[in-house]
Order: C-alpha cells, then sequence, then structure tokens
C-alpha cells in the first residue's frame, strides 16, 4: 500500500494510505475513506485529527479485509482468440532455428504478481517427429505450468493484501497510543 505525507494547516503532518482522504472545508474536518464507498470521520468537536485519522485507518484496514485479494487475471481467454486453447496459453507457433528442422512450440503466459508476466514455450516436435500425441502432451505440460502460475499469483496477492492489512492496523494502534 502507498502512503503519502499529509500537513494539515495546524502543521501536524501525517502518513495517510491511499484510499483516505483530508477534508478540510469551512464546516467539516476530518478524514474520508474511499474504498467500497465512502466514509467520513470527523476530527469532532476536540479537533483530534490523529485520532479520527486512527478510525479512519481501522475502517480502510476492516473493508480491504472483507474484499478478496486483487487479481488482474484474465479467467479466460480473449474474445478474439481464434483458438479453443486455454487461458494464457498460445499456438501451436512453428520456429524455423538455423541448421535444424522446424519445430513447433506452445507459448504460456506466466503471470507473476507485482513483476511482469513470463513467457515459457514448450516444446511439441519437430516438423518430422509432430503427432497429436505429442501435442496433447505438450499442451497437459503447458496448462500444468499456467495453473501452477496462476496458484502462485493467487497466493502472492493474498498475501499482499494480509500485509498491507496488518500495517494498516499497526498504523492505526501507533495513531492511538501516540496522541499528543
Amino acid at each position: 500500500m502507498k502512503f503519502r505525507e499529509v500537513t494539515l494547516a495546524s502543521g501536524q503532518s501525517f502518513q495517510v494510505p491511499q484510499g483516505i482522504q483530508r477534508i478540510d472545508s469551512k464546516s467539516t474536518h476530518g478524514w474520508q475513506v474511499r474504498c467500497q464507498g465512502t466514509k467520513l470521520f470527523s476530527d469532532g468537536e476536540s479537533a483530534d485529527a490523529q485520532l479520527s485519522l486512527a478510525k479512519a485507518t481501522r475502517e480502510l484496514a476492516a473493508r480491504i479485509s472483507a474484499m478478496p485479494a486483487p487479481s488482474g487475471l484474465k479467467q479466460g481467454p480473449s474474445a478474439n482468440k481464434t483458438s479453443d486453447l486455454p487461458a494464457g496459453i498460445s499456438g501451436p507457433i512453428v520456429r524455423q532455428r538455423a541448421g535444424r528442422a522446424p519445430s513447433a512450440v506452445l507459448s504460456v503466459l506466466l503471470p507473476r504478481f507485482g513483476m511482469s508476466a513470463e513467457v515459457k514455450t514448450v516444446h511439441i516436435a519437430s516438423e518430422n517427429t509432430y503427432t497429436v500425441e505429442k501435442y496433447l502432451t505438450a499442451l497437459a505440460k503447458s496448462t500444468e505450468m499456467r495453473a501452477a502460475a496462476v496458484k502462485r499469483y493467487e497466493q502472492d496477492a493474498l498475501q499482499a493484501q494480509h500485509s498491507t492489512i496488518v500495517s494498516l492496523r499497526k498504523q492505526a494502534q501507533a495513531l492511538r497510543t501516540h496522541r499528543a
């Protein structure tokens, strides 16, 4: 989760997580949670911006913990995909290397949470040895590779979400205990 420094007119500075905005107008002073709807945590009559930020941070952590882990992965193939291969698998692709017979491969997109996806190729066979059985074997291997990468991606996304929640809860606790 990203944080930014917010300095109030009073001179107080706070590290504020994304998803929380400061509202200061003539009649309203507080922190607004903007995640799955909005909710304002007013500074109240005591004008305690630190306590209201702690409450807003706790609310943000609760909302994030109620959400499924973020996943930008497509669950199915693209609408314009012309083959019936599963999402993340393309081919067969025929490659020609110098001095060798053409060979066929499947291309597998392996997602990695927080990083660029990796593309691996799975060899099917050369032009002279290509069979349906070899294609099906390569497809099974590609499907296993993709499934394992998706599982790792989802576990990493869940772990990142958990880390965010723990960090937000610690920040809320620190704000409550270090009130001036």
